[in-house]
């Protein structure tokens, strides 16, 4: 037989080379587990499964896992794309949905048509209000890029700060959020990584960023940017403003641009903190500090307390580029023609929500403190939960979505998971799997310090299973480590 053109050998071995473990093999296993219980419930046959359901706790996903959407999000998304409902069934919709909506399709959008490259104007401006309102100083339209998610935000600035000519370097954390890592090999640059300090609740040092910096450099390696995820994904953590100011002062010294992932910003459960944004910080540091510092702030409607993941929409914000690389970026996202308009859209009633005297204004806000408030109850049980598990030890999370807890495992799993081919802590996750359908991360797949092992997981599952995914955490875990020791 002829072997093909394209095979497995002659694809680019960059993509073989990137990993993303987010969903990765125990996600597919989760997958394959749900389509057989699915199809076991059709035909009204057992599934042979020692489980009834999957818990994906893999992925900041809320929706999957019955998280309710905003009422008036749904509602301006209902009559964007259907503007007849506004004549047809009026009382169906809060009369500030209508509003809303006959605003946008007013200014021309369509969700139908595509936008600016940048995204359509009125969006840009209502993203600037709300970053000026957030920061308490002014954010000019032009330097917002409306996206496909955060995700593709991260590509775009990737793309623009990778050459071929040299080795390229972009510091992040260890652990981190896989996406940058993947992107990185997938551009052919070089991770300069640096380690937060999971003895401090996973705490971020200065000292750390100049070790990983200064080893950087010496090996050759041209430093252009910083990562920063705050809140953190996946350790839960947030930065003090002390702290926060120390990596702005880090950033101007070494000409580095600061990439501030900050999607998780509306997740924090923390009394003893709040969020403030990179930008903010710079500026409160004074206009000659904040003129030196070459930022870009990322924002996704994919988290909050809103979940619109299957939207795909997000925007990043940037300060202090030449224009002329302006013009190269503005060339990069027209490549993609524009983000998608009904992610633009939902962007539009996040950062312009309803306000005190609309008519949807109660409801909204009882929506979104009743996600808040469960989602820390949630947090604070699941945490509490491993905490009690022999072998585990788990920070509290101040924010975002997840868990990061150390495990303990025995010599002969480590052993065993050798034999089989596979990173200890993922051995674990695909038996985990295999024995409950809870599918969760191996920290494999995030990076982290060398012997010692973790796991992702969200704390998204709805209360009312909360208590059964504790209880089959429990059960695994005390026969996991007996059969092991």
């Amino acid at each position: 037989m002829t072997t093909p053109a394209v095979n497995i050998n002659t694809i680019s071995p960059r993509i073989l080379d990137a990993r993303y473990e987010v969903r990765g093999e125990v996600t597919v296993r989760a997958g394959r587990y749900e389509a057989r219980l699915n199809e076991a419930k059709a035909k009204g046959e057992p599934s042979g499964l020692p489980f009834d359901h999957v818990t994906f706790c893999n992925i900041g996903n809320p929706q999957k896992l019955r998280q309710q959407p905003m009422t008036f999000v749904r509602q301006v998304c209902a009559l964007c794309e259907y503007p007849d409902l506004m004549e047809k069934c009026p009382d169906a919709f809060f009369p500030d949905a209508i509003a809303r909506a006959k605003r946008l399709l007013g200014s021309g959008f369509l969700t139908g048509t595509y936008s600016h490259s940048k995204g359509h104007s009125l969006i840009r401006k209502d993203v600037a209000a709300f970053i000026t309102r957030r920061d308490g100083f002014e954010c000019d339209e032009e330097t917002i890029y409306c996206t496909d998610g955060a995700s593709n935000a991260v590509r775009y600035l990737f793309d623009t700060l990778i050459r071929s000519d040299e080795k390229t370097g972009i510091m992040t954390p260890i652990p981190q959020y896989p996406l940058f890592s993947a992107l990185l090999t997938l551009g052919a640059a070089t991770k300069v990584p640096y380690y937060l300090n999971e003895a401090d609740s996973w705490s971020l040092g200065i000292e750390e960023l100049e070790r990983a910096y200064s080893e950087a450099v010496a090996d050759g390696v041209h430093v252009k940017a910083i990562v920063v995820i705050n809140p953190n994904n996946p350790t839960g953590q947030m930065l003090t403003p002390e702290r926060q100011r120390e990596v702005v002062e880090f950033c101007i010294r070494h000409k580095l641009l600061l990439i501030a992932d900050e999607v998780y910003q509306e997740n924090v459960y923390a009394p003893d903190r709040r969020f403030i944004s990179f930008r903010k910080i710079a500026h409160d540091m004074g206009e000659e500090k904040f003129s030196q510092l070459q930022i870009a702030s990322l924002n996704s409607i994919s988290k909050g307390f809103y979940g619109e993941c299957g939207h795909r929409g997000g925007y990043f914000q940037i300060e202090h580029l030449p224009e002329d690389v302006h013009a190269q970026l503005y060339k990069l996202v027209s490549i993609g023609l524009c983000s998608n308009t009904v992610g633009q859209l939902v962007l539009d009633c996040l950062v312009a929500p309803p306000v005190e005297g609309d008519a949807s204004y109660e409801l909204y806000q009882k929506e979104k403190n009743d996600i808040i408030a469960s989602l820390k109850r949630r947090a604070t049980k699941l945490c509490e939960a491993l905490n009690s598990l022999e072998g585990f030890t788990c920070a509290l999370p101040k924010g975002s979505m997840y868990l990061f807890p150390s495990i303990s495992l025995p010599a002969k799993a480590v052993e065993e998971a050798k034999k089989a081919g596979v990173a200890p802590d993922m051995f674990y996750c695909l038996q985990l799997v295999d024995e409950t359908g809870i599918c969760v991360v191996p920290g494999s797949g995030f990076g982290q310090k060398d012997g010692t092992f973790h796991f992702r997981t969200t704390f998204l599952p709805p209360e009312d299973q909360i208590d059964s995914v504790v209880e089959s955490l429990k059960t695994f875990n005390s026969k996991f480590l007996a059969k092991y020791k």
